[in-house]
């Protein structure tokens, strides 16, 4: 868990934020065994070196995210400008393992308009508490931070669909 969010922080770090990197920090680098010089470290770091096309230089928010804990929870769910659908589930729910790929199926057909986060209820049991559940998988749609609507255990790819428009307000 520690290591993704680890991974998730290097990723959103800007090209801007590398570039401003003092070089003695590439110099002195806890990494000097590697087989890479620190010559080549610090032209990385130095601005004539262009990064590949392929890498976003823009952070761009996931439409699908794991809650971490409650002030994230706070911060992109019930402060979202977006309606985000949070799936409840436990890694040994078996319907939550089928629930879970299709309702993110029926979010990327909807192109950003939602987004959805996904709360672990054995990692995270006060949330469960706070917003009732009871049984898993447990959908809520929430919208400036209300809950707007729920559902209660498997839906078929046609409900969720229609789950999620009405959600969005189509």
């Amino acid at each position: 868990m520690a290591h993704r969010l680890l991974v998730r922080r290097m990723w959103m770090l800007s090209v801007k934020d590398i570039r401003c990197l003092p070089t003695s920090t590439a110099a002195s680098s806890s990494f000097s065994t590697s087989l890479q010089s620190a010559t080549t470290r610090v032209s990385f770091l130095s601005p004539s070196r262009t990064l590949p096309r392929t890498l976003p230089l823009t952070s761009r928010r996931e439409v699908s995210f794991n809650v971490q804990d409650n002030e994230d929870f706070t911060e992109r769910v019930i402060n979202s400008e977006l309606p985000v659908l949070v799936d409840f589930h436990a890694q040994w729910c078996g319907p939550c393992k089928i629930l879970g790929p299709r309702l993110e199926k029926a979010i990327a057909k909807q192109k950003g308009r939602v987004a959805m986060a996904k709360v672990d209820i054995d990692d995270h049991t006060d949330l469960a508490i706070e917003y009732g559940v009871s049984a898993v998988p447990t959908v809520i749609a929430m919208r400036g931070g209300d809950v707007i609507d729920h559902f209660v255990g498997i839906k078929d790819d046609d409900e969720l669909d229609s789950f999620v428009s009405k959600v969005i307000g189509q």
